[in-house]
């Protein structure tokens, strides 16, 4: 892919849609790497990429995945990426299933704006799952439930700032990644695993009092308990839609 160099973020910065906008969302996870063209409406415009991540992770080998797995991509004007870890200012500031001691310090922002010649914006990956699922009313939480455990949240329809959830005591001494992550939900029943799904859920519904809860990742399609009516599972897919949406908030 040929370098480009990067445009004028001018009317996005002045949370203005650009109608004809082409948007590449990418969204890391400790599995894989997905990536696909987005409209300024998130919807998709091409069908949605995927390949492994690699393992071990360095930064070089991080972005030059990311940008061998865009290739056969179109055109493009901006890039969302959606990372499983603290971000802050387009850095990465923890990789707990990627490894933080090599990643941690990466301007993953900067770096792929080099690489791909387009402006980027690099947020956690929950968040932006949430900005491509949330109706923009009230207080709106969303979990992933993948290799590890992933959490937003939105007041109406506004990012609030990350917290580490999944990193806070669950159950015995653990963690929510460590009780509830795909390692755990491998280890144990699944009729075990969905008692832990939903004791985390009545848990953080003490803690927020969302009033609408979403539930993302690729083990979301392994709960088997019934849900209550303000909490939905939902598509995958909404992991490189919500990309969109950060060229259109302004302050994101």
């Amino acid at each position: 892919m040929t370098a480009q160099q990067p445009t004028a973020l001018t009317p996005t910065d002045q949370g203005q849609p650009l109608p004809d906008a082409r948007i590449l969302a990418i969204d890391i996870g400790g599995t894989g790497l997905k990536a696909a063209i987005l409209d300024i409406d998130g919807n998709l415009a091409t069908e949605r990429l995927r390949v492994e991540t690699p393992h071990p992770c360095s930064p070089d080998e991080l972005v030059d995945a990311l940008v061998k797995l865009v290739e056969p991509l179109p055109a493009f004007d901006y890039v969302s990426v959606g990372f499983p870890g603290v971000v802050r200012n387009g850095k990465i500031i923890t990789a707990p299933n990627l490894g933080t001691e090599a990643l941690m310090g990466l301007d993953l922002a900067s770096a792929l704006q080099q690489r791909l010649g387009k402006p980027v914006k690099v947020i956690n990956d929950a968040d932006m799952q949430g900005y491509g699922a949330i109706e923009g009313k009230g207080l709106e939480m969303v979990i992933t439930l993948g290799t590890g455990f992933g959490s937003a949240l939105f007041m109406d329809g506004v990012l609030a700032p990350h917290l580490e959830i999944a990193h806070l005591p669950f159950r015995k001494g653990k963690d929510y990644d460590q009780q509830i992550g795909d390692k755990a939900r491998r280890k144990i029943s699944k009729k075990k695993w969905n008692r832990r799904v939903k004791r985390a859920i009545d848990t953080l519904r003490i803690l927020t009092h969302f009033d609408k809860l979403y539930i993302g990742g690729g083990n979301a399609d392994q709960i088997k308990f019934e849900l209550d009516p303000d909490v939905q599972i939902i598509s995958n897919e909404n992991g490189v839609r919500g990309g969109a949406w950060l060229w259109r908030k302004k302050g994101n």
